[in-house]
């Protein structure tokens, strides 16, 4: 979607109400938006969940990692703008946290983002997710001094998996490499987004 409004307008014809849009900062704050005032908010955060029916959670992506969960139950779902900050900071756990499931009774739809061979990134970002976690070392591999490509999807699922969540899908998309498919500010530099929605029917 482009910044016009064109693309939120189309979207918006094809969802059961207006989704609740985040003012996304990368971090890891949690939305729970409910049907009063789903649409008309836009609070500060980089993820969203709800119990309630008809409630469209959403985010904007462009090469960050839109997260979707949901429980097998069907009772509550979610979805997380998972960029390299806000996986470090935690918004998938925080994410998780908030939908007060136990994590095995939960999937996972790891959607598009940046893929590892197209994500060169500086020794400070391997340093912020080494400090939390060693084992992230294995989602990193060198590409020239002091860089590294980065696999998103593999932190996604290392911080899935640590926290019970066994059935998670998705994860082999570039959007980078993909331009037939999928918008990249790394590619393009325009704030082209795509929308990531889920809500429970």
């Amino acid at each position: 979607m482009r910044r016009d409004g064109a693309g939120r307008a189309r979207l918006g014809t094809l969802l059961p109400a207006a989704p609740c849009w985040l003012r996304q900062v990368h971090g890891c704050a949690v939305a729970q938006p409910d049907p009063a005032g789903a649409s008309h908010l836009e609070p500060a955060a980089d993820a969203a969940t709800t119990y309630h029916r008809g409630v469209v959670c959403a985010v904007l992506v462009a090469d960050c990692m839109p997260v979707l969960l949901a429980s097998r139950a069907g009772d509550v779902v979610g979805v997380a703008h998972a960029g390299w900050r806000g996986l470090a900071a935690g918004v998938v756990e925080a994410a998780l946290a908030a939908m007060q499931t136990v994590p095995a009774q939960l999937v996972a739809w790891l959607g598009p983002a940046i893929g590892p061979l197209a994500y060169e990134v500086g020794d400070e970002v391997r340093a912020a997710f080494l400090a939390a976690d060693p084992a992230a070392k294995l989602a990193f591999a060198p590409s020239r001094p002091g860089h590294w490509r980065l696999d998103l999807y593999a932190i996604a699922r290392q911080r899935l998996r640590a926290r019970g969540v066994t059935q998670v899908s998705g994860g082999d998309f570039c959007t980078y490499a993909e331009a037939d498919r999928f918008f990249s500010w790394r590619r393009e530099r325009t704030p082209a987004r795509m929308a990531a929605v889920i809500w429970l029917t």
